[in-house]
């Protein structure tokens, strides 16, 4: 069993930086695909990066592609999201998650974070 913790959300001007951090418990998490995934009032969950277990592969929703990057220390059974540039409407709160399968959509994650609210100021 795996159990996601974030931290690092906040109040940023348009333009700013933050960087998300999700500490992982459980043995299995370096076995594990994580994603960063958000969801603003009113809107469906997006997709915003996704890591291979190994980080050897990586992949961007569109809106976020060229500001943000993600990363993961398997070591310390962390993963992060830096966040570059950041928008008004990069507003939401952000979710950690943890899935065998890894792909772009939420429903292959079994292992979800309480989620991080993050919001940028214009």
């Amino acid at each position: 069993q795996v159990q996601l913790v974030e931290s690092g959300g906040g109040l940023v001007q348009a333009g700013g930086s933050l960087r998300l951090s999700c500490a992982a418990s459980g043995r299995s998490f370096s076995s594990y695909s994580m994603a960063w995934f958000r969801q603003a009032p009113g809107k469906e969950r997006e997709f915003v990066a996704r890591i291979s277990w190994n980080g050897g592969s990586t992949s961007y929703g569109d809106s976020v592609k060229g500001r943000f990057t993600i990363s993961r220390d398997n070591s310390k059974n962390t993963g992060s999201l830096q966040m570059n540039s950041l928008k008004p409407e990069d507003t939401a709160v952000y979710y950690c998650a943890a899935g065998r399968f890894g792909t772009t959509t939420s429903p292959s994650y079994s292992h979800w974070g309480q989620g991080t609210q993050v919001t940028v100021s214009s």
